[in-house]
């Protein structure tokens, strides 16, 4: 039972862990026990709970908790692949970035037919209501890092780290629908090249939005 320590302690699924849960902590811990270069690096760390869901379509996302969606999925991502999406705690996201490149890899030989992706869990907190009580008192301001911008830029700083976002821009449709293009750093072009397609989509059943990821056209392209 000593992979289970791998779950939050404050995860409702530390008692009571899915399959996919357990297999995922599993995994990590024996990475931790058998790999003595990683030991020190993964003992403390923890991700939040784990869920298979085929698909979040038809949610009002904007309206719920981030960290109350889906904290680890499996996604059908096109072309008969599938995506892990685990999700951890904001203050252990640095440690999880440490280790992250190599973490990632190493599942991914475990989960042969999916790959790995970590999110923080953020909170996106509703906008402050004034009433009519409540006008002359001054109301108390959300942190920006809880607005739904901020969690959505940082869904997207997630999902492709460690590769940079040297750019975005919003295209708008014929039909009025909106299409954001991430620019990634041109220099990570052969080692994320084929997760493109899955970054789009597990970025649009989380948010609801569409989005597509690729690198600059030319040396001289700015955005």
């Amino acid at each position: 039972m000593a992979h289970l320590n791998k779950i939050a302690a404050n995860s409702p699924s530390r008692q009571n862990p899915s399959e996919l849960e357990t297999s995922i902590a599993n995994a990590i811990y024996d990475l931790e026990t058998n790999t003595a270069d990683m030991r020190s690096a993964l003992r403390p760390l923890q991700f939040v709970s784990a869920k298979e869901v085929r698909s979040l379509i038809g949610l009002d996302l904007g309206l719920l908790a981030v960290e109350k969606l889906i904290l680890a999925l499996q996604y059908e991502v096109g072309h008969g692949k599938k995506a892990i999406v685990i999700n951890v705690p904001v203050p252990l996201l640095a440690g999880f970035h440490k280790v992250q490149q190599r973490l990632t890899r190493e599942l991914e030989k475990k989960f042969s037919d999916r790959q790995v992706i970590f999110l923080a869990q953020r909170r996106i907190l509703p906008r402050p209501k004034r009433s009519n009580r409540s006008r002359t008192n001054q109301t108390q301001k959300r942190p920006r890092s809880r607005t739904l911008t901020a969690v959505y830029d940082s869904i997207l700083t997630d999902l492709v780290y460690p590769v940079e976002i040297v750019g975005k821009r919003t295209r708008t449709r014929v039909d009025g629908s909106k299409l954001l293009k991430v620019i990634l750093d041109e220099k990570e072009r052969g080692g994320v090249d084929h997760r493109l397609d899955t970054y789009s989509e597990v970025y649009r059943k989380i948010t609801g939005r569409g989005v597509a990821f690729e690198f600059p056209m030319g040396a001289g392209t700015e955005y």
